[in-house]
Order: structure tokens, then C-alpha cells, then sequence
């Protein structure tokens, strides 16, 4: 039991993130660069305080305050790019790559100076886990591996290079931050691997949530919420292909018999059995989603008259594929009726185009159900 959650555990974290985790870490990315814009200013401080109390020594506090800089005029430019309606799918990467290298760099340059003050300055080494944790607001735990590996590496690099490079071992004594050991690195580096693991499952339990919430429970399909938060990134797609986009709005015909003469339990297959051959019959592109009860909605990246056919050739398939409740008992003919919105013609908006596509479904039923409409009288 506990391997097998391990082994879940461990594929959920290299799994790309699906549609709704890379919207939501498109915004945790926007929140990740308005926090380290905000923190940058307030490191400012840091070279002042010193400044102030007389602790300002010529080499450290250089360091610090070209550091601070450089943080400062970063944190600008990746607030900029993370800035909507950007969805930059490099861009969290490279922030994380910055902000672990950016600690090392300092720490590098202290090292300088003095191999002591480089490898046990805390002030400067807590921005490894900071920047572990920071992953975890970008929903993707791929990247929460990237940041704890590449921090461990950088780190027991640097460590390496001044054990190495180091001949004097008075050099590796200071008077402010103690000895320069090992063992005190390796403590470091335990310690940066815990940060990664404990992030890696926060990550994972939020997939785990939003897996939950974006998907509905008896078939399987996207639900309305993930419908809502994908909407506008196809809208997005279809207007730099200069392609159309269809909604259709499906709901079977007269589903009710279904639960009062087979019983629940077989209207919960018969949706299954539907949501399987409409799946088997639909186009790669084309997108499924249960909005409640036995209503779906359909995305096509289709005008209205190509989305009408096709849906007219999954209504046919329906049809032609009764479900059957019971091996001893007579099969069940379903069919459904359809009402299309097309974007931009029919609105511009998710909620816009259910509407018009839902007028269009009950007409659809007003003429005798079994039937798509496209189009209004």
C-alpha cells in the first residue's frame, strides 16, 4: 500500500500538469513575481541596517548591495512577463532557475572573500528553500523537483569548489560565522532535500484537489469549472489561428426512464455507455465535458455548419448503439438533442454562447427532441 502510493505519488509529480493546473499556475506565477518584487525592495533594507548599526563591512556589504540590485531590476522584468494575458509556459522555469542561481551567485561572490562567510552566511543561504517553496504556488511539481535538485547541486557545487580550491584551512575560520565544515554543508544539503520533499507534497496534494474539482466523479469528463477556467485559452487559441470555435450544448432525450425502469445504479452506466461511444466517435481535437445531470457540452474547433454535421453523425451513433441495462433484459435506445453557439458569431463569452446554445437545445425539444439545431428561425 505504501509503495503503490509512493509510486502514485512520485508519477503525479513528473506528470505535466493538465489544463486547469497550468491556468491556476499561470496565476500563482503573477503572485510569485508581485512577492519577490515586494521582497526585493525590502532587501534594500539590509545594506541600510548594517549601514546604520556600523556593521557595514566593505566586501560583504558590496556584495550585498550589488546582489539586492541586481534582485531588484530581475524582479521587475519578471514581473512584466508574468503579467496576463501573457502564458509564458517557459517562463516559471526560468524564474526558478534565477532565483536558486541568484543565491548562489551571491554566495559565490562572498566566497571570494571569505570561503567561511560563503558557505555558512544563513541570511543568504535561506533563499535556497525560499525558492523551494515559492514552486509550490506554481502548481506544477515538476518544477518543485527542478528548483530542490538544481539548489542541492549548486550548492554542494560551490561547497565542493572551496573544500577544493581552499589551501590555507585558516581561511575557512571566520570570527562571524564560525568554521566552513562538511558536515555543516551536508546538514545544509538534508535540509534542502527535506524543504523539496515537503513542497514536492503540498504540490501533490493540490493536484490532487484540483484533479478533484475539474473533473466529475462518474464519468470521468472535465466538469463545468474546468470548462470555465479553459474556455478562455481556447478562445484565445481559435483567434490567433483565425479558426471558428462551436459550444454545443447536449442532453439526452427522456433520460428519466432510464432511472424509473432500470434503476439508478444502470443510469449511471447508461451515462458511461453514452459518454464511451460519443468519445469513441469523436474528433481528437474536439472537447467533452459534463455539465450536470445527462446534459454535456461539446467544444469543436468548427463554424456552425461543420460542427452541425458532426454532431448529426455522434447523434446517428447514439442511435445505432443501445445500451443494455442487463444481459437478460431488452437494450435501451437513447438519443439526445443539441443546441450550437458559435464564437464569435453568437458572443464572445462562455456565458454568452450557453445561452444562445441553450435556446437553441430547447427548441430542439419543443420539435420532438432527437435532433440538433445550429441555427435560429
Amino acid at each position: 500500500m505504501i509503495g503503490s502510493g509512493l509510486r502514485d505519488f512520485w508519477r503525479q509529480l513528473r506528470t505535466p500538469p493538465d489544463t486547469l493546473m497550468l491556468e491556476i499556475g499561470a496565476g500563482g506565477e503573477l503572485l510569485v513575481a508581485k512577492l519577490r518584487a515586494g521582497l526585493s525592495l525590502l532587501l534594500l533594507l539590509l545594506p541600510l541596517v548594517n549601514l546604520a548599526t556600523g556593521e557595514f563591512t566593505p566586501t560583504e556589504g558590496t556584495v550585498g548591495l550589488i546582489g539586492v540590485l541586481l534582485t531588484v531590476l530581475f524582479s521587475q522584468l519578471w514581473l512584466l512577463l508574468a503579467r496576463p494575458p501573457r502564458r509564458l509556459r517557459w517562463l516559471p522555469w526560468a524564474t526558478a532557475s534565477y532565483d536558486v542561481t541568484l543565491t548562489t551567485l551571491v554566495l559565490a561572490l562572498l566566497a571570494l572573500d571569505s570561503p567561511a562567510t560563503g558557505l555558512n552566511s544563513m541570511v543568504v543561504w535561506a533563499f535556497y528553500p525560499i525558492a523551494i517553496l515559492m514552486t509550490a504556488l506554481r502548481n506544477d511539481g515538476r518544477l518543485t523537483l527542478y528548483s530542490g535538485i538544481l539548489a542541492l547541486l549548486q550548492y554542494g557545487g560551490l561547497a565542493l569548489l572551496v573544500f577544493m580550491l581552499v589551501e590555507n584551512p585558516d581561511r575557512l575560520v571566520s570570527s562571524e560565522y564560525g568554521t566552513a565544515r562538511l558536515s555543516t554543508v551536508l546538514q545544509r544539503e538534508v535540509l534542502l532535500a527535506i524543504t523539496t520533499a515537503i513542497t514536492a507534497a503540498v504540490v501533490f496534494r493540490m493536484q490532487r484537489l484540483v484533479e478533484l474539482s475539474g473533473n466529475d466523479g462518474l464519468t470521468g469528463l472535465p466538469n463545468r469549472t474546468l470548462l470555465a477556467h479553459r474556455f478562455p485559452s481556447l478562445v484565445d487559441g481559435a483567434r490567433e489561428n483565425g479558426s471558428s470555435l462551436s459550444l454545443c450544448l447536449i442532453d439526452l432525450d427522456h433520460f428519466v426512464r432510464v432511472n424509473d425502469e432500470a434503476g439508478r445504479a444502470a443510469g449511471d452506466r447508461a451515462l458511461r455507455h453514452v459518454v464511451g461511444v460519443l468519445q469513441q466517435a469523436m474528433d481528437r481535437h474536439d472537447w467533452l465535458v459534463r455539465l450536470g445531470g445527462e446534459e454535456f457540452a461539446l467544444v469543436m474547433s468548427a463554424p456552425a455548419g461543420r460542427a452541425w454535421e458532426r454532431l448529426e453523425a455522434l447523434r446517428r451513433e447514439l442511435a445505432a448503439a443501445p445500451f443494455r441495462p442487463d444481459p437478460d433484459v431488452d437494450p435501451i435506445r437513447l438519443s439526445f438533442s443539441a443546441g450550437i453557439a458559435s464564437w464569435p458569431q453568437d458572443g464572445h463569452e462562455l456565458s454568452q454562447l450557453l445561452r444562445r446554445a441553450d435556446l437553441r437545445l430547447r427548441r430542439a425539444k419543443l420539435e420532438g427532441c432527437n435532433r440538433v439545431m445550429a441555427r435560429d428561425p
